[in-house]
């Protein structure tokens, strides 16, 4: 990176519910190893919050943030920008298990991948998307070609010739392939597969569905919150790229609560780099300094020196 680093400080994410323990071999490993002239700890949420109230025009009381990561899917509410940590939510159901999943439901019905985790995770990410109208959906994977839009073929790697998977061309499916190519055919596994976000009990995991939870933490707060809430709905992480993700959120949501409410749910060019951009501009706000510890207060008081001034 080209920096000395006791000449710079440094802004890490943690994540939400980080163990202590865990959390003093960063702060170990930054201010002893490297030995970094000041430290900011805070967690992605928090830079999602910072970089969408900046975006707003108007003032903002109340965000929710949905952090739908690899491992976990997180919803933080926030009020003013501090974070209120006895009303998240974590769901146990993230990228990682729709992988999984997938490569269960391929290894089953076409193909053995179970020892594929990086291809299956491609393919997912290609080809998934978040199901609007589920009824329909199903019905029209139910057809043949050309009346089945939903079904796609995903052309695997051989490491030699081909040496990444791609998605076959519309115009070439059903076509038989060519050059010994592998082929895996996805119908209604493309949206089947992200349904375990908002139904996890489908493969055992007794918790709510991500827009289940979201109206579960709103309705925590008192009633006359709930229209902030509502119209400050953040969405970031992995799966928030998925084709849908937000249509659906907003959809269930609005079918939950009521008609007077507005429902906005805001979802970033790039959920993925959303909280990055966040921390980018964080950085050189003029408060910055406020929230960071230096290496002289972290020698003379350990951890708790970032009590005061983060809220991880």
């Amino acid at each position: 990176m080209q920096v000395i680093p006791a000449e710079s400080n440094i802004l890490i994410t943690e994540p939400i519910f980080n163990f202590v323990s865990a959390q003093e071999i960063v702060c170990e490993i930054l201010f002893e190893e490297y030995e970094f002239s000041g430290v900011c700890r805070t967690t992605a949420s928090h830079l999602a919050d910072y970089k969408y109230c900046l975006e707003t025009k108007s003032d903002v009381l109340c965000t929710l943030v949905v952090d739908s990561g690899y491992s976990f899917t997180h919803i933080i509410p926030f009020i003013n920008g501090q974070k209120v940590t006895e009303c998240i939510r974590r769901i146990d159901v993230g990228g990682k298990v729709l992988t999984n999943h997938l490569k269960e439901v391929l290894s089953y019905r076409q193909l053995h991948v179970l020892d594929e985790t990086y291809l299956i995770n491609q393919v997912k990410e290609d080809l998934c998307f978040v199901s609007t109208d589920l009824k329909q959906d199903l019905e029209t994977a139910k057809c043949r070609l050309p009346e089945n839009h939903i079904i796609r073929e995903y052309v695997l790697p051989d490491y030699s010739n081909i040496r990444k998977g791609h998605v076959r061309p519309i115009r070439e499916i059903g076509i038989k392939p060519q050059n010994n190519e592998q082929i895996l055919r996805m119908n209604n596994e493309r949206f089947l597969i992200p349904e375990l976000l908002f139904h996890p009990s489908d493969v055992g995991i007794d918790q709510m569905g991500i827009s289940e939870a979201i109206v579960s933490v709103i309705n925590a707060f008192p009633e006359t919150m709930h229209p902030h809430f509502y119209k400050n709905i953040i969405l970031v992480g992995g799966n928030a790229r998925m084709s849908g993700f937000a249509n659906r959120i907003e959809d269930d949501i609005r079918r939950e609560t009521s008609l007077f409410y507005e429902v906005a749910v805001s979802c970033g060019q790039n959920p993925m780099t959303y909280s990055w951009h966040g921390g980018n501009r964080f950085v050189f706000d003029p408060d910055f300094d406020k929230f960071l510890v230096t290496k002289a207060k972290y020698n003379e008081c350990g951890i708790s020196s970032f009590k005061s001034k983060c809220d991880v």
